[in-house]
């Protein structure tokens, strides 16, 4: 309830800041709104989970638990990437947070490389804790940052819509590759929250244009569940099967089913006209 209170008081500015936009006719900036004030609550609630798993995931690794560390890893990552186009606005924490190796001049041993895929490394590669208490500490004050400015927050409409194409578009191009979870091959977790978090857009704003782009729908819906069946194949009692398992036929066939999708979803603000 204090979440949506705090909603309708932004949505003046939020109106405001939509009104010199040419949005298609059929369109509002009116319309807009609800989705988006839904999508909000979608997002706090995923910064909030991301928050207590961090916080069940560090005090594994403080406590030089590998073992539990290592099962908590994969999920809990999930919010933080169903919410990633969100995240990715502030790259401060963006960095401090979800950086890889390859993103520093001195890969692992960079003392920049902080983050999730720090701790990674050091529980995967290195089977080990030690030294991980400052990389987990600062995590943790990362995501509860990350959620406190997330609060604040007044999303753009461009930026919310277009996430939908951005978290299949990365998974598309980056990802699919096994690159970013490299040392755990949790990356089927981080599939599911990228997947979770664009069929969480699409499906607030398809009512706005399911009347006169009804085909346009019918075949983004049929593609998404396309890709959640395909996922399906390798769920297991604990999460995912390992990537690393995964044949390369079976990449190209998930790769295939991520790029149908984002090529479709990257039409979506055109649609809504948020271009």
């Amino acid at each position: 309830m204090k979440l949506r209170l705090l909603l309708s008081a932004s949505l003046f500015a939020f109106t405001a800041a939509l009104a010199p936009r040419a949005a298609l006719a059929e369109v509002s900036p009116l319309d807009l709104v609800q989705p988006i004030a839904d999508y909000k609550i979608y997002v706090s609630e995923n910064a909030e989970k991301l928050v207590a798993d961090t916080k069940a995931f560090t005090d594994a690794v403080k406590a030089g638990d590998v073992d539990k560390a290592k099962a908590l890893f994969g999920s809990t990552r999930m919010s933080y990437e169903a919410i990633e186009p969100i995240a990715e606005l502030f790259s401060d924490l963006d960095g401090s947070i979800d950086s890889r190796a390859d993103d520093h001049e001195n890969s692992e041993k960079d003392p920049e490389f902080t983050g999730f895929h720090r701790i990674e490394y050091g529980l995967f590669a290195e089977n080990s804790a030690k030294d991980l208490a400052p990389f987990a500490d600062q995590l943790m004050a990362d995501v509860t940052e990350l959620n406190k400015r997330i609060k604040d927050l007044t999303l753009p409409p461009e930026k919310v819509v277009g996430g939908a194409a951005t978290l299949m578009e990365e998974v598309a191009a980056t990802k699919i590759s096994g690159e970013e979870d490299r040392y755990s091959h949790t990356d089927l977790w981080d599939f599911k929250g990228n997947f979770d978090g664009s069929r969480k857009i699409f499906d607030l704003v398809r009512p706005l244009i399911e009347k006169d782009e009804s085909a346009f729908v019918t075949k983004v819906s049929s593609n998404f569940d396309a890709v959640e069946t395909t996922l399906a194949k390798y769920k297991t009692a604990d999460g995912y099967e390992l990537y690393d398992k995964l044949t390369d036929d079976d990449r190209k066939v998930l790769a295939a089913a991520v790029n149908t999708l984002a090529e479709d979803l990257s039409t979506l603000r055109g649609k809504l006209g948020l271009n």
